[in-house]
């Protein structure tokens, strides 16, 4: 591997790792949260860190090999686009469930975010196969978070 596919593998894991910074200090498990009642199925609040980790880690792999597959500038502007859809996606998730402290309105939102992973998932495939394979562990996690999202909405609902 040349310098210059390593200086964009740290910038794909500087970019990514933002993210779920961001993401991350959005989320306060505080007094609120722990108020909730919530299904007997949710992981440990352990796991979502090991597992966001993971597909982060995984996300910022698949950005990297989208972009070293992109050859013309608007194949590496679309993958730009994609990526930077999904975190700002992402991110907002965060701040509707935790800082607003409205899982109503997370539940709508986490469909979109959803949806943006199938468009990455999708966009990437003709570039890299892997980079679109990446992100299914992506895919089905959020899935599972919307479900656990719609059961936190149904058990302590209406949120005002």
């Amino acid at each position: 591997m040349n310098k210059a596919a390593l200086i964009r593998l740290a910038i794909a894991f500087a970019l990514s790792y933002a993210t779920a910074g961001i993401g991350k200090a959005l989320t306060e498990l505080g007094p609120w949260y722990y108020s909730l009642s919530l299904p007997d199925w949710k992981p440990p609040d352990v796991a979502f860190g090991v597992i966001w980790s993971l597909l982060f880690t995984l996300g910022a792999i698949s950005g990297w090999l989208a972009w070293q597959a992109a050859d013309t500038a608007a194949l590496r502007r679309r993958v730009a686009w994609l990526f930077g859809l999904n975190a700002l996606l992402n991110v907002l998730w965060s701040a509707l469930y935790f800082k607003l402290q409205r899982p109503d309105w997370a539940l709508y939102e986490v469909g979109l975010l959803w949806l943006s992973i199938i468009a990455l998932i999708l966009g990437l495939w003709r570039l890299s196969r892997w980079a679109s394979l990446l992100l299914l562990p992506y895919a089905v996690w959020v899935g599972i978070a919307a479900a656990l999202n719609l059961a936190t909405v149904r058990l302590n609902g209406p949120f005002a």
